[in-house]
């Protein structure tokens, strides 16, 4: 029986090797790699389908050219740069540039100012705090289009509210807000200032809670006055926060084209058209979709220098 015994033990010593042997780890890296692309394969598809394409075909259009006779037969022979040229050369490109220019920085700076005042001053705990902060959020959470009629209304000369108003005070009640070509693109900015302001606030507001209360208790101590320690202790914490908010408005401003329409619909005599509304223009009122396609590339690229900005700068702060 032992004999028996000791040839059993002798044959399952091989087994119990065999199963402890370790797995491949080069199949257990295959299996993880396998599961990773199972991972981000849905989101490169809905990006490559919904954004890459869409991306591709604008560009190769801007070299088309692509009327509405050549849309419904498909046949759009390439033209070279002729959309570039014709484009640039135009006189109407160079107007809504530097409006564009104007409105994207008129914006941000007032939108980013205003934000940061209520952001600093709802940080503090007050009665029916949360409540106005919450009717804060209005002008953000309404359509663009829907501020834009309103606004329109508000803003008319002869019959808004805010003429009647200012005529009530004895403020003058006749200013041509969006009818003037010097009143109408400042109109504009305020209008979006006004619709902006939120997104600052809620994004700074963020920010603040985050900075540790221990400094400004030591500034306290050390005697430094409100405006020394919001211009040593804030900012430089927000610092992270105000580039996002930043670059983030800027892109979203850059492009606006709905408010714009709503407002002016680009003019009077093109005193609002940016480039947002030239592209429109192109495409949709001229059909002339090879110049919008050009237009709408420009966007793209100028929004794109200022997306890798933005990753550089986040990449800085992460060091």
């Amino acid at each position: 029986m032992s004999t028996t015994t000791a040839s059993a033990a002798a044959g399952a010593a091989p087994v119990a090797k065999k199963a402890a042997k370790p797995p491949n780890p080069a199949r257990i890296r295959r299996r993880r790699r396998l599961a990773q692309w199972g991972f981000i394969a849905p989101a490169v598809v809905f990006m490559a389908l919904f954004f890459g394409y869409p991306l591709v075909r604008n560009i190769v259009m801007s070299f088309q050219d692509y009327s509405p006779s050549t849309f419904f037969t498909g046949e759009s022979p390439f033209n070279g740069t002729d959309n570039w040229s014709n484009v640039f050369n135009d006189e109407l490109f160079g107007k809504a540039l530097w409006h564009t220019i104007l409105f994207t920085i008129g914006s941000l700076i007032g939108q980013f100012c205003i934000g940061l005042g209520l952001a600093v001053f709802f940080s503090r705990r007050f009665p029916l705090n949360g409540i106005l902060r919450s009717l804060i959020l209005l002008p953000w959470l309404v359509p663009m289009v829907v501020s834009g009629v309103v606004w329109r209304r508000i803003l008319d000369q002869d019959t808004g509210v805010l003429n009647s108003f200012l005529g009530t005070i004895g403020a003058g009640g006749d200013t041509p807000w969006l009818t003037s070509t010097s009143m109408a693109l400042i109109s504009v900015i305020l209008v979006n200032i006004w619709i902006g302001i939120p997104f600052n606030m809620v994004i700074l507001y963020g920010g603040l809670q985050e900075v540790p209360k221990e400094l400004y208790e030591a500034a306290s101590l050390d005697g430094a006055s409100a405006w020394r320690t919001f211009r040593s202790i804030t900012l430089p914490m927000l610092r992270p926060v105000i580039t996002v908010v930043l670059v983030l408005g800027f892109m979203s401003t850059v492009k606006i084209l709905d408010l714009i329409l709503a407002l002016t619909d680009g003019g009077p005599a093109d005193s609002t058209q940016t480039l947002g509304t030239l592209t429109y223009q192109n495409s949709f009122v001229q059909l002339d979709f090879g110049a919008g396609a050009v237009v709408g590339n420009i966007l793209i690229l100028i929004s794109a220098v200022f997306a890798v900005f933005y990753l550089r700068a986040n990449r800085n702060e992460g060091k």
